[in-house]
């Protein structure tokens, strides 16, 4: 039997890239998956591929959250028990970016997840079981240069899957944040020059994404790292701040063509 035989999960921003590469993984192993994208034709697409079901919308806002989830687990025939918040905007540009680009990297980002962990956790802190995966970013642990509304908030998903995971742990609520570096999505194609020399050499498919996620379940491990390096990066990042800083600015640099 598969590890996750029918198993309700609800995947967001799943009409490619990341998500789809965890919707298919995830029907794989037997679950019974929801595809949620804000483009119709691509959560449709990817449901019938996978045999599961399209709940396209938008997974951000609040009544958008209560909606997709109102509507998944009626579609399921029950509660969600693994909800992997993926969908995410890379949102760029530093304090001179529009208040709206804010606004929306911080709804998208952050208050999508916390939205719906607000829905989801009574029932699993009743039931003693559920599972959230929140797709952060390796910007989340450290940054990404020409990009601030998209560092800040990730680092903000990232604190916040922190918090879920110190809180419920003991209440049977498991919780991953996947952190890749660049990944071959339609994402990293708008990144531009700072996603050229940043991520491009050392992107990876979505579907190693899945991998190291569907390893880390097996482990019940917190922090996934597709990209093993970023977390030799983050102890750095931590013991030798202005080291790191330093490292980081010489990348700002080359990308501003001083180095």
């Amino acid at each position: 039997m598969a590890a996750h035989q029918g198993t309700r999960v609800f995947v967001s921003g799943a009409g490619r890239g990341i998500g789809a590469a965890l919707a298919r993984r995830f029907a794989a192993e037997g679950a019974r998956v929801a595809v949620n994208d804000l483009d119709a034709d691509a959560a449709g697409a990817v449901a019938e591929e996978i045999g599961g079901v399209a709940v396209p919308g938008d997974a951000a806002g609040e009544q958008g959250v209560a909606d997709l989830i109102k509507q998944a687990t009626e579609a399921l025939g029950g509660g969600i028990e693994i909800y992997c918040a993926n969908a995410g905007v890379p949102t760029g540009g530093g304090p001179d970016a529009p208040e709206e680009d804010w606004a929306l990297a911080w709804d998208v980002n952050v208050m999508a997840h916390v939205r719906a962990a607000r829905i989801l956790l009574p029932e699993w802190l009743e039931r003693g079981e559920g599972r959230f995966v929140a797709t952060v970013s390796a910007a989340g642990l450290l940054t990404m240069v020409g990009a601030a509304p998209y560092s800040v908030t990730k680092h903000g998903a990232h604190a916040f899957a922190e918090w879920l995971s110190l809180t419920y742990r003991h209440r049977g609520v498991h919780v991953h944040a996947i952190c890749p570096q660049g990944v071959r999505t339609d994402m990293l194609a708008v990144t531009g020059e700072a996603g050229d020399l940043v991520l491009r050499p050392t992107a990876i498919e979505p579907e190693q994404v899945a991998d190291a996620l569907f390893a880390g379940i097996a482990e019940d491990r917190f922090l996934i790292l597709p990209h093993p390096e970023v977390g030799d990066y983050y102890a750095v990042r931590a013991a030798e701040p202005d080291r790191w800083l330093g490292g980081m600015n010489k990348v700002q640099r080359k990308l501003e063509g001083q180095a």
